[in-house]
């Protein structure tokens, strides 16, 4: 099922997800609809955040094919190193890009969507995708990481573009 993503400056985006306490067929289904979201989007990442359900829930997939689905429950970063400025844009904000500055290489432990723990190191796209989605787990946009014109301008842009729809 395709959930409806949230769009800024939507303040349920705005909240720190919980994490999950048990990986059950809620879970399970909430992983299935988000990655049917996140690809029907289309979109590289999708946090739980984005899609009004407040648990500590990701899933991505930055291959060209679409063919390597990742999903992280309860992640955590428990490394990270080197530094890269990467174009993000969001599907929480539309047709927005920016430069943004994060760590290139990160390790990351999680549970997957059968419950078992695993770590992943990522580097680059993949690193900045994790980054990217754990920051809307607490409430943080990539557009918090821009300039404070930068912020306001974008924040006028979105409120005009909401009051159209």
């Amino acid at each position: 099922m395709i959930l409806e993503i949230l769009k800024y400056p939507d303040k349920r985006l705005r909240t720190i997800a919980k994490p999950v306490q048990e990986v059950n067929s809620e879970i399970k289904k909430q992983v299935k609809d988000m990655f049917e979201t996140m690809y029907a989007a289309p979109g590289i990442g999708l946090a739980a955040t984005q899609v009004d359900f407040h648990q500590r829930l990701i899933v991505i997939d930055v291959s060209e094919e679409c063919n390597e689905p990742l999903c992280l429950i309860n992640p955590e970063i428990i490394e990270k190193s080197g530094e890269i400025e990467y174009e993000e844009g969001c599907l929480s904000v539309p047709n927005y890009y920016e430069n943004v500055k994060r760590s290139n290489e990160i390790k990351v432990s999680a549970l997957n969507e059968l419950g078992q723990p695993f770590e992943i190191d990522a580097d680059e796209t993949l690193a900045v995708c994790i980054q990217h989605e754990m920051d809307h787990l607490n409430g943080i946009l990539f557009v918090d990481h821009l300039s404070k014109l930068k912020q306001k301008r974008l924040k006028k842009k979105a409120e005009k573009q909401s009051k159209k729809l």
